[in-house]
Protein backbone atom coordinates (compact mmCIF):
# COMPACT_ATOMS: atom_id res chain seq x y z
CA UNK A 1 0.00 0.00 0.00
CA UNK A 2 1.33 3.43 -1.54
CA UNK A 3 0.84 6.49 1.77
CA UNK A 4 1.39 10.11 0.60
CA UNK A 5 2.43 12.14 3.44
CA UNK A 6 2.11 16.22 3.18
CA UNK A 7 3.43 18.51 5.60
CA UNK A 8 5.38 22.09 5.14
CA UNK A 9 7.69 20.38 8.32
CA UNK A 10 10.39 18.25 7.00
CA UNK A 11 10.74 16.69 10.35
CA UNK A 12 7.16 15.95 10.59
CA UNK A 13 7.21 14.26 7.36
CA UNK A 14 10.55 11.99 7.74
CA UNK A 15 9.17 10.96 11.26
CA UNK A 16 5.58 9.86 10.43
CA UNK A 17 7.23 8.26 6.94
CA UNK A 18 9.28 5.99 9.28
CA UNK A 19 6.62 4.82 11.53
CA UNK A 20 4.45 4.09 7.70
CA UNK A 21 7.89 2.42 6.66
CA UNK A 22 7.77 0.30 9.68
CA UNK A 23 4.32 -0.93 9.50
CA UNK A 24 5.47 -2.11 5.74
CA UNK A 25 4.16 0.84 4.12
CA UNK A 26 5.42 2.46 0.97
CA UNK A 27 5.95 5.99 1.42
CA UNK A 28 5.55 9.47 -0.86
CA UNK A 29 6.26 12.90 0.77
CA UNK A 30 5.23 16.37 -0.27
CA UNK A 31 6.01 19.50 1.52
CA UNK A 32 2.69 21.57 -0.14
CA UNK A 33 -0.48 20.99 -1.65
CA UNK A 34 1.02 21.71 -5.33
CA UNK A 35 3.53 19.10 -5.05
CA UNK A 36 1.24 16.70 -3.27
CA UNK A 37 -1.75 16.95 -6.09
CA UNK A 38 1.20 16.26 -9.16
CA UNK A 39 1.98 12.84 -7.36
CA UNK A 40 -1.29 12.14 -6.91
CA UNK A 41 -1.63 12.10 -10.37
CA UNK A 42 1.44 10.83 -11.78
CA UNK A 43 0.98 7.76 -8.83
CA UNK A 44 -1.09 5.17 -7.19
CA UNK A 45 -1.92 6.10 -3.70
CA UNK A 46 -4.31 4.33 -1.26
CA UNK A 47 -4.07 7.06 1.24
CA UNK A 48 -2.98 10.05 2.02
CA UNK A 49 -1.97 12.09 5.54
CA UNK A 50 -2.71 16.20 4.68
CA UNK A 51 -1.46 18.98 6.94
CA UNK A 52 -3.89 21.44 7.00
CA UNK A 53 -1.59 24.57 7.48
CA UNK A 54 0.76 24.69 4.54
CA UNK A 55 1.67 27.43 1.89
CA UNK A 56 1.02 27.94 -1.28
CA UNK A 57 -1.45 25.50 -1.17
CA UNK A 58 -3.35 24.37 2.30
CA UNK A 59 -4.76 21.71 2.97
CA UNK A 60 -8.38 22.77 2.69
CA UNK A 61 -8.04 23.39 -0.66
CA UNK A 62 -5.83 20.07 -2.05
CA UNK A 63 -8.45 18.43 -0.40
CA UNK A 64 -11.34 19.83 -2.34
CA UNK A 65 -9.58 19.17 -5.97
CA UNK A 66 -8.28 16.06 -4.92
CA UNK A 67 -11.98 15.13 -4.05
CA UNK A 68 -13.35 16.06 -7.67
CA UNK A 69 -11.87 13.13 -8.73
CA UNK A 70 -10.61 10.91 -6.25
CA UNK A 71 -11.65 8.97 -3.01
CA UNK A 72 -8.61 8.52 -1.76
CA UNK A 73 -8.88 8.42 1.92
CA UNK A 74 -7.76 11.39 3.76
CA UNK A 75 -6.63 11.89 7.37
CA UNK A 76 -5.84 15.39 8.18
CA UNK A 77 -3.38 16.95 10.62
CA UNK A 78 -4.20 20.23 12.28
CA UNK A 79 -2.81 21.90 15.23
CA UNK A 80 -5.90 23.64 15.79
CA UNK A 81 -8.23 21.28 18.27
CA UNK A 82 -11.96 22.65 18.10
CA UNK A 83 -14.86 21.45 16.52
CA UNK A 84 -15.33 23.91 14.06
CA UNK A 85 -12.49 23.27 12.51
CA UNK A 86 -12.58 19.46 12.66
CA UNK A 87 -15.74 19.70 11.06
CA UNK A 88 -14.17 22.28 8.40
CA UNK A 89 -12.49 18.96 7.53
CA UNK A 90 -14.77 16.50 7.63
CA UNK A 91 -17.18 18.23 5.66
CA UNK A 92 -14.35 19.24 3.10
CA UNK A 93 -14.12 15.17 2.50
CA UNK A 94 -11.75 14.59 5.13
CA UNK A 95 -12.37 10.92 6.64
CA UNK A 96 -10.49 11.34 9.37
CA UNK A 97 -9.34 14.20 11.56
CA UNK A 98 -6.00 14.13 14.15
CA UNK A 99 -4.54 16.97 16.00
CA UNK A 100 -1.36 17.55 16.49
CA UNK A 101 0.46 16.74 18.43
CA UNK A 102 0.20 13.36 17.99
CA UNK A 103 0.94 9.60 19.65
CA UNK A 104 2.38 7.89 16.49
CA UNK A 105 0.73 4.55 17.28
CA UNK A 106 -2.94 6.13 17.33
CA UNK A 107 -2.15 7.68 14.08
CA UNK A 108 -0.83 4.18 12.65
CA UNK A 109 -3.91 2.81 13.95
CA UNK A 110 -6.00 5.19 12.05
CA UNK A 111 -4.44 4.96 9.36
CA UNK A 112 -5.20 0.80 9.22
CA UNK A 113 -8.75 1.49 9.62
CA UNK A 114 -9.27 3.90 6.71
CA UNK A 115 -7.29 1.62 4.15
CA UNK A 116 -9.56 -1.42 5.63
CA UNK A 117 -11.99 0.54 4.83
CA UNK A 118 -11.21 1.81 1.54
CA UNK A 119 -10.10 -1.65 0.32
CA UNK A 120 -13.51 -3.17 1.28
CA UNK A 121 -15.57 -0.28 -0.24
CA UNK A 122 -13.55 0.13 -3.26
CA UNK A 123 -13.70 -3.48 -4.25
CA UNK A 124 -17.92 -3.28 -4.28
CA UNK A 125 -19.59 -0.53 -6.64
CA UNK A 126 -16.85 0.77 -8.15
CA UNK A 127 -15.63 -1.54 -11.31
CA UNK A 128 -14.93 -0.48 -14.72
CA UNK A 129 -15.63 2.78 -13.91
CA UNK A 130 -18.75 2.70 -12.73
CA UNK A 131 -20.10 3.66 -9.28
CA UNK A 132 -23.03 1.60 -8.47
CA UNK A 133 -25.34 2.86 -5.33
CA UNK A 134 -28.38 0.16 -5.34
CA UNK A 135 -30.45 0.95 -8.63
CA UNK A 136 -28.26 3.98 -9.53
CA UNK A 137 -25.34 4.03 -11.76
CA UNK A 138 -22.82 6.13 -12.66
CA UNK A 139 -20.35 5.61 -15.56
CA UNK A 140 -17.12 7.72 -15.14
CA UNK A 141 -16.31 6.73 -18.37
CA UNK A 142 -18.63 7.55 -20.66
CA UNK A 143 -20.27 10.32 -17.87
CA UNK A 144 -23.81 8.68 -18.55
CA UNK A 145 -26.15 8.21 -15.36
CA UNK A 146 -29.03 5.03 -15.35
CA UNK A 147 -31.51 4.67 -12.58
CA UNK A 148 -32.85 1.27 -12.29
CA UNK A 149 -31.36 0.20 -15.80
CA UNK A 150 -32.92 3.03 -17.40
CA UNK A 151 -30.82 6.13 -19.22
CA UNK A 152 -30.99 9.50 -17.30
CA UNK A 153 -30.42 12.69 -19.55
CA UNK A 154 -28.52 14.97 -17.22
CA UNK A 155 -26.82 18.29 -18.31
CA UNK A 156 -22.79 18.33 -18.14
CA UNK A 157 -23.02 20.18 -14.21
CA UNK A 158 -25.72 17.95 -13.50
CA UNK A 159 -23.79 14.98 -13.97
CA UNK A 160 -20.55 16.59 -12.53
CA UNK A 161 -22.66 17.16 -9.22
CA UNK A 162 -23.77 13.58 -9.00
CA UNK A 163 -20.63 12.30 -9.92
CA UNK A 164 -18.72 14.21 -7.06
CA UNK A 165 -21.34 13.26 -4.61
CA UNK A 166 -21.91 9.46 -5.93
CA UNK A 167 -17.58 9.03 -5.71
CA UNK A 168 -17.88 10.18 -1.92
CA UNK A 169 -21.01 8.09 -0.76
CA UNK A 170 -21.97 9.41 2.56
CA UNK A 171 -19.98 12.90 2.80
CA UNK A 172 -21.86 15.65 3.31
CA UNK A 173 -20.80 18.51 0.85
CA UNK A 174 -21.94 22.60 1.62
CA UNK A 175 -23.43 23.93 -1.56
CA UNK A 176 -19.83 25.99 -1.53
CA UNK A 177 -17.60 23.36 -1.20
CA UNK A 178 -19.42 21.58 -4.45
CA UNK A 179 -19.51 25.38 -6.73
CA UNK A 180 -15.64 24.77 -5.46
CA UNK A 181 -15.56 21.51 -6.41
CA UNK A 182 -17.28 21.43 -9.84
CA UNK A 183 -16.45 25.00 -10.99
CA UNK A 184 -13.42 24.58 -9.76
CA UNK A 185 -13.76 28.29 -8.61
CA UNK A 186 -13.44 29.93 -4.90
CA UNK A 187 -15.90 32.62 -5.51
CA UNK A 188 -18.39 32.75 -2.93
CA UNK A 189 -21.76 32.49 -3.65
CA UNK A 190 -25.01 32.17 -2.97
CA UNK A 191 -27.05 29.19 -2.05
CA UNK A 192 -29.93 29.07 -4.08
CA UNK A 193 -27.14 28.53 -7.67
CA UNK A 194 -26.82 24.84 -6.51
CA UNK A 195 -30.49 24.39 -4.62
CA UNK A 196 -31.70 24.45 -8.21
CA UNK A 197 -29.27 22.46 -9.95
CA UNK A 198 -29.58 19.58 -7.21
CA UNK A 199 -33.56 20.05 -7.71
CA UNK A 200 -33.05 19.16 -11.04
CA UNK A 201 -31.24 15.98 -10.22
CA UNK A 202 -33.43 15.05 -8.29
CA UNK A 203 -36.24 15.16 -10.79
CA UNK A 204 -33.95 13.13 -12.79
CA UNK A 205 -32.99 10.23 -10.80
CA UNK A 206 -35.23 10.13 -8.24
CA UNK A 207 -39.06 8.25 -8.40
CA UNK A 208 -40.73 10.73 -5.66
CA UNK A 209 -38.36 13.45 -5.57
CA UNK A 210 -39.86 14.66 -2.54
CA UNK A 211 -38.91 11.32 -0.83
CA UNK A 212 -35.30 11.18 -2.33
CA UNK A 213 -33.96 7.66 -2.14
CA UNK A 214 -30.37 9.13 -3.14
CA UNK A 215 -29.51 12.14 -3.19
CA UNK A 216 -30.66 13.71 0.37
CA UNK A 217 -30.45 17.10 2.52
CA UNK A 218 -28.52 17.05 5.44
CA UNK A 219 -30.44 20.67 6.55
CA UNK A 220 -28.36 23.39 7.46
CA UNK A 221 -25.34 21.56 6.42
CA UNK A 222 -25.48 20.68 2.84
CA UNK A 223 -26.23 17.09 0.08
CA UNK A 224 -24.93 14.04 0.34
CA UNK A 225 -25.38 10.78 -1.83
CA UNK A 226 -27.12 7.96 0.56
Amino acid sequence: MNILVVDDDREIVDSIAIFLSGEGYSVFKAYDGNEALEILSENEVHLMILDVMMPKLDGIKTLLQLRQSRNVPVILLSAKSEDADKILGLTAGADDYVTKPFNPSELIARVKSQIRRYTALGSIGKQNGKITIDGLCVNTETKSVKVDGEDVRLTPIEYRILELLARNRGKVFSAQEIYCSVWNEQTVIGDNTITVHIRHIREKIEINPKEPRYLKVVWGVGYKIE
